[in-house]
């Protein structure tokens, strides 16, 4: 197995009628509402977001927190604030900071009420439309928001439908739109870091390559982390790593050892790279590595 350059090159032709829908649909909005995965903040935002909601109030969410390193998430939260963005931590799937957030659109959207009361528009709903990139949550989120099932749990782009207002809370209404973008990659480290979460579908990419990417990571940032998962020998881990093996070839050969102790064995004692990958894969995206944040500030 050899380190290679990935060249992430995809982008689905359907998202210019989408994108196209939500420009005309924030006509009507108040507030953005933009949800992150909060291990890659800003791979997760679409590049787009940023241009054709420059005039709008924004609340960032950075999600799945449940599998962020928290310290660094709160890095983030500082971060956007420094930009002048309020972000709120939540966990979707169990609903942890969604009233937060019902909250922080409230203190964004006082100036907007103030406006409405100066014209008479007494008791007129803040407007507030949700943004997000496949597989950060929003589906899930919309459920906590909306309190119901309104949105259906998935990763695929949405269809549009007829314009729909969902009352959240008084006072603040939601359009209930699929608002789901795929970005066009800005670079290689982008592509990367979505396919890692799982944004990109495994069978779009080389999944044996990506896991190498993700596993040359984690030895870097969270080796320990490796180590406890998978029970491997810290001394023969330090061997490795302080061999004269050149680097990528010291990633294969823990990918090797975890290979073993995980019985990803073909005949003949042969690594079963595809079956390891997707183990490293799958155990990092559902936290059993640990709480790990891929972007750090």
């Amino acid at each position: 197995m050899e380190e290679s350059k990935i060249n992430i090159n995809w982008y689905p032709g359907h998202m210019a009628k989408t994108k196209k829908q939500i420009i005309e649909d924030l006509k009507l909005i108040d507030v953005v509402v933009e949800i992150l995965d909060a291990r890659i903040p800003l791979s997760s935002q679409n590049p787009d977001v940023k241009g054709y909601t420059k005039n709008k109030k924004k609340v960032v969410v950075l999600n799945k927190t449940d599998l962020a390193d928290e310290i660094e998430t709160k890095k983030w939260v500082k971060y956007f604030a420094s930009k002048g963005i309020p972000a709120v931590i939540t966990d979707a799937n169990n609903g942890k900071g969604v009233t937060e957030v019902i909250r922080a659109v409230k203190e964004v959207a006082k100036e907007t009420q103030e406006k409405f009361a100066d014209k008479g528009r007494i008791g007129k709903s803040v407007r507030i439309m949700i943004l997000g990139i496949p597989n950060v949550g929003k589906s899930s989120f919309i459920n906590r928001i909306t309190k119901k099932n309104t949105a259906q749990v998935g990763n695929k782009p949405g269809v549009t439908r007829q314009k729909q207002w969902i009352r959240i809370d008084e006072g603040i209404e939601l359009m209930d739109t699929p608002g789901v973008l795929w970005p066009k990659f800005e670079s290689e480290e982008v592509g990367l870091h979505l396919a890692f979460t799982g944004s990109i579908k495994d069978d779009i990419l080389e999944k044996t390559e990506i896991a190498y990417q993700l596993l040359s990571f984690l030895v870097k940032e969270y080796l320990q982390n490796i180590i406890d998962r998978y029970k491997l020998d810290e001394n023969i881990v330090k061997e490795i790593l302080n061999s004269d093996e050149e680097e990528n070839m010291k990633v294969v050969a823990i990918m090797e050892d975890i290979a073993k102790k995980r019985g990803a064995i073909l005949s003949g004692g042969r690594i079963d790279y595809e079956k390891v990958s997707g183990i490293i894969l799958d155990e990092f995206r559902s936290g059993k590595i640990g709480k790990i944040t891929i972007e750090k500030i």
